[in-house]
């Protein structure tokens, strides 16, 4: 069984092209598959029946695993047994019209206001120049909402710092977007760019407004350990991401009377309901100031 397995990555591979990191993920997933079927006395996947799809469901759910693993596994399984059905090895799928489990999203996670100011004091603390660009990279996040591949995918000149401030970044499916920014932000970019960055650069040309200590474009990971480091010695814990300041940023706007569709057009949220889930957000704030504040909701 294990065989239609591996025929089944191949074609992952070489027909669909899928990378390795996601063929991995499936040949985790459909290894368990194969496990509980053996543990079942199942010897060909033509034997494998409905019902005992529900059963691999309940005991996954029994072994205390999360919906959304859960969902990932069926998603995995249907794949699985589609390339089967289509192959003609089995005549049924036994997860035809199943549902996956039903995964709630997850709210985002911002922090307060004086944690995030808490985050930004802390390259201050040092004078290098890797420090003066963490300073002008997790502000300007935090003013611009944008993503960490955004952020890194900058180049000179993409910041204007003359007067009429805003950055220009490409979001999803390379849509351009400017974000307005407020002088405090542009004159940190802009020192940066003018005494900090060459002496990154090392002389060379590369494009890439934020720069690696060798003079490369600082990546994605780069930046993201950087942050952890911070955000360990502001006391914040390991849990703070460059989404948590897109996620602190659009909430604290909302929050301060931003309307709904320009924080949208910030973000760069192609539908309005991806954006509304913010709201959710700032309305627990508005429940608990009215639950603390109506005379009579504590009586």
């Amino acid at each position: 069984m294990i065989e239609l397995i591996e025929s089944f990555l191949n074609y992952l591979a070489v027909e669909k092209g899928y990378s390795e990191h996601t063929i991995a993920a499936y040949r985790n997933d459909l290894t368990g598959l194969d496990d509980f079927a053996k543990r079942q006395d199942i010897n060909t996947w033509a034997d494998f029946s409905r019902q005992n799809m529900l059963s691999y469901l309940l005991d996954l759910k029994e072994r205390g695993y999360v919906a959304t693993t859960m969902a990932r596994k069926v998603a995995a399984s249907r794949s699985f047994f589609g390339f089967l059905l289509s192959e003609g090895i089995i005549k049924n799928a036994p997860t035809e019209n199943m549902s996956s489990p039903s995964v709630g999203k997850a709210l985002p996670k911002p922090i307060p206001i004086n944690q995030v100011r808490l985050l930004l004091e802390q390259p201050a603390k040092l004078s290098t120049a890797e420090a003066k660009r963490d300073r002008a990279m997790l502000e300007l996040l935090y003013a611009s909402g944008m993503r960490i591949s955004e952020l890194v995918a900058l180049n000179l000149g993409d910041v204007n710092t003359a007067g009429d401030y805003f950055v220009r970044c490409f979001g999803k499916g390379r849509k351009e977007r400017i974000i307005p920014l407020y002088e405090q932000i542009a004159m940190t970019v802009k020192q940066y760019t003018d005494e900090d960055r060459p002496r990154l650069a090392h002389g060379k040309k590369d494009e890439a407004l934020f720069l690696n200590a060798r003079g490369d474009r600082l990546t994605r990971q780069g930046f993201w350990q950087k942050l952890k480091e911070y955000a360990k010695s502001a006391g914040l814990g390991d849990k703070i991401s460059p989404h948590t300041l897109r996620h602190s940023f659009a909430t604290h706007m909302l929050s301060g009377g931003a309307d709904l569709r320009s924080v949208q057009e910030l973000l760069g949220h192609a539908n309005i309901s991806t954006t509304q889930v913010y709201t959710q957000l700032t309305t627990e704030h508005v429940r608990r100031s009215y639950d603390k504040s109506h005379p009579r909701a504590n009586e």
